[in-house]
């Protein structure tokens, strides 16, 4: 068994194209790509991947999925040897058990800290915008930035008073758990280990979202200089058990469509530069946060774009220290420019004074490829001194050395040798003298690693043997008795979260247990209420969170409702379920999570953990024509998602008026089976069945009017 937060590893470092490319030439074709399907002889391209969704399919032959399910069908491997095939290309350990009481309060834990940030992120925004200081303090700082309301609200940004636990005391209010604010980091004890305060007290915050947009972190800035015992501008989340610095971007949830659009991603330093980069109008902008660029970071980048343009400030300050991250980009294949900004500006000063036009035009014609840049850099500081020319030349080499293309290796030698006047093969020589040593490096860390994992592995050996001997004679299993407390933010949604999650398999397989018809179970999928059936789902997966509706509550107060609690509602007030137990499992679910404030369907279910549902999820989304495009005489399209309200009862209307009809047909055919026939019991039993299908249709038709008729 591979447990969820490994199977979370995988899915989030697999790139889709990265993997497909091994196995299918691929050309960029606008957003996605395209090539030759490998599951079918064909002459045209018809295979299309999506780094963005991170699916592809043949629109020929109809298969794909996720990254997955890709490897299953290519290497004819199970869901789990798929997995394992992916960690072991890029190098994620997997240990193979079943999960222990820890690990599954460890999961508990995780799906816990998000609700607790969550709140935070609402508690600050609502000081920012409802109190006295928010406004007085925090907004004024943000107006003085430059900040439109909309950026503002785009980025959460919310705002803590000076009152050093005013959060923890509203949390705890609340029924949020002392120990879930301690492990956000949202909160720390004093040293008399009693008293709780606050870490980001007296600052304008600045949530941290992960590439799946859920907020795993925090950062704050102070504006009060006469603040108390403030020593940092800036103040950060530590790490947690849902929150590691070297793997997150600052940016990369709300960057990531914008940088498979423009294929190049910006790299900036701080929070503000990538907010002001944004409110100019270039988004595809991210930032590392002030800490080196890590092999974890680049990957991310890499799932959308080989391209990267680093910004730096006019000054130059910094940037012979940040060399090692951009040879790291290199190491990754990165296609690396960089572009220094005027003097005295930084990416956050010049997007207030410049809009994306001028902006990218400025990056357009200043920006450089690194090598050049490193070189002139270099050159400049080393002036005529021998010594540091040498060292000069030995850190350019170094750095083409860990190209992994050997063309471009190539190219950068040639280029380096006309601009360093150095023989072309003393500067091959010396690279590949480079690239050899780090081969042997590398063998040497192998072995080092693999050294320690034996030693761990025989001193764990050794403890559990101790323990062992230690333990004879007393009963085995009174350790598996222990009460795990609970884990959770709330005393009603978190403190038993395992306890839900078991009752929400269990509410999903009574589901579909319960499902009886008289249609045969397979053979549907030429039927027309089948593909019905499938419209409905596929408007679950792509927009099952969206609002397609209000409704007046007793109080006369609009309330929202979401595609899926719409559909939902809908099929049961007319009893009617749907015939797939696939998607019946998926509207189950898309139930239990679609009040969860970062649920987001799509994304839910194409990294679903059964293999099943995340294939049928990945060819919904991954469908490339629309339920119903409007063309109107202005040249305007109209998507699925601007007429939810009118498409989903269509739809709905469509589906119930079509399974009725096969219901009904495949009952009456069930009276002429000459057992049923000389069942009295039965045949009444069928009877009675039919008589209720027929009155749900009549009473579909009563309030459907002539639209239905027509449908009929």
């Amino acid at each position: 068994m591979i447990d969820q937060a490994t199977i979370d590893r995988i899915l989030d470092t697999a790139q889709i194209v990265d993997v497909v490319s091994d196995f299918v030439t691929l050309r960029k074709r606008g957003v996605n790509y395209v090539g030759l399907c490998p599951f079918h002889n064909e002459k045209t391209p018809s295979f299309s991947v999506s780094p963005s969704k991170g699916v592809c399919k043949c629109f020929s032959c109809g298969k794909g999925g996720n990254v997955v399910h890709f490897i299953m069908e290519h290497e004819q491997l199970s869901y789990y040897e798929a997995l394992k095939w992916l960690a072991k290309k890029y190098n994620i350990e997997i240990k193979e058990r079943e999960l222990t009481d820890e690990e599954k309060q460890s999961h508990s834990l995780r799906e816990s800290l998000f609700v607790v940030n969550q709140f935070a992120a609402e508690y600050f925004q609502d000081i920012l915008y409802n109190n006295v200081d928010g406004q007085s303090i925090g907004m004024t700082y943000l107006r003085q930035r430059g900040f439109r309301d909309d950026i503002i609200k785009k980025f959460q940004i919310g705002f803590s008073t000076e009152a050093k636990d005013a959060l923890a005391r509203t949390a705890i209010q609340k029924g949020y758990k002392p120990e879930m604010l301690i492990k956000t980091g949202l909160c720390f004890l004093k040293d008399d280990g009693k008293t709780m305060r606050d870490r980001f007290w007296g600052r304008v915050i600045f949530p941290v979202h992960n590439i799946t947009g859920k907020i795993v972190a925090f950062g704050g800035r102070v504006l009060n200089s006469e603040t108390k015992h403030v020593q940092m501008k800036y103040v950060n989340s530590p790490e947690s058990e849902i929150y590691h610095k070297s793997r997150e971007l600052y940016g990369i949830f709300f960057a990531k469509q914008s940088i498979i659009r423009q294929d190049r991603c910006y790299l900036v330093e701080g929070y503000t530069d990538v907010i002001s980069m944004h409110q100019s109008g270039i988004e595809n902008v991210v930032a590392s946060s002030g800490t080196a660029l890590t092999t974890d970071q680049i990957r991310l980048i890499h799932r959308f774009t080989n391209n990267i343009t680093v910004l730096y400030d006019g000054d130059g300050a910094g940037i012979k220290a940040s060399i090692r991250g951009i040879d790291m980009l290199l190491e990754e294949g990165m296609n690396i420019k960089v572009c220094l900004l005027p003097d005295g500006e930084d990416p956050d000063s010049f997007a207030r004074k410049h809009n994306a036009t001028e902006y990218q035009a400025y990056i357009n014609n200043n920006e450089v490829d690194f090598i050049r840049f490193k070189t002139n850099l270099l050159m400049e500081e080393a002036g005529k001194d021998p010594i540091k020319r040498a060292e000069l030349i030995s850190s350019i080499v170094k750095s083409i050395s860990v190209i992994p293309e050997e063309i471009v290796r190539s190219v950068y030698i040639k280029e380096c040798s006309t601009l360093l006047n150095m023989e072309e093969k003393i500067l091959l020589d010396a690279t590949v003298r480079f690239i050899e040593q780090s081969v042997i490096n590398k063998e040497k860390e192998t072995e080092r690693k693999k050294q320690r994992e034996e030693y761990t592995k025989r001193q764990a050996e050794a403890k559990q043997g101790a323990n062992t001997d230690g333990n004879k004679g007393e009963d085995s299993s009174a350790g598996n008795n222990t009460e795990i407390s609970g884990a959770g933010a709330t005393p009603t949604s978190i403190n038993n979260a395992s306890d839900i999650e078991t009752a929400q398999k269990e509410s999903v397989a009574e589901f579909v247990d319960n499902y009886t018809s008289y249609i045969p179970i397979s053979g549907n999928e030429n039927k027309v209420f089948y593909e019905q059936e499938r419209n409905l789902v596929k408007m679950i997966i792509r927009y099952g969170e969206k609002i397609v509706c209000y409704i007046e509550d007793e109080n006369s107060e609009e309330l929202p409702i979401t595609v899926t609690e719409y559909i939902s509602s809908s099929l049961k007030e007319d009893d009617i379920q749907f015939h797939n137990p696939i998607h019946r499992k998926i509207l189950k679910e898309a139930e239990n999570n679609v009040n969860t404030d970062t649920f987001t369907a799509e994304k839910y279910f194409i990294a679903h953990p059964d293999p099943e549902i995340s294939k049928t999820a990945a060819d919904m989304a991954n469908d490339r024509y629309q339920l119903s495009n409007l063309y109107y005489r202005t040249q305007t399209i109209i998507t699925d998602e601007e007429r939810l309200y009118e498409l989903v009862p269509r739809l709905l209307l469509e589906f119930k008026i079509s399974i009725l009809k096969e219901e009904m047909k495949h009952t009456m055919q069930a009276l002429n089976n000459p057992e049923i026939a000389s069942d009295p019991k039965k045949c009444a039993e069928i009877m009675t069945h039919f008589r209720d299908l027929s009155e749900t249709q009549n009473i579909i038709m009563k309030h459907a009017g002539d639209r239905a008729m027509g449908l009929y």
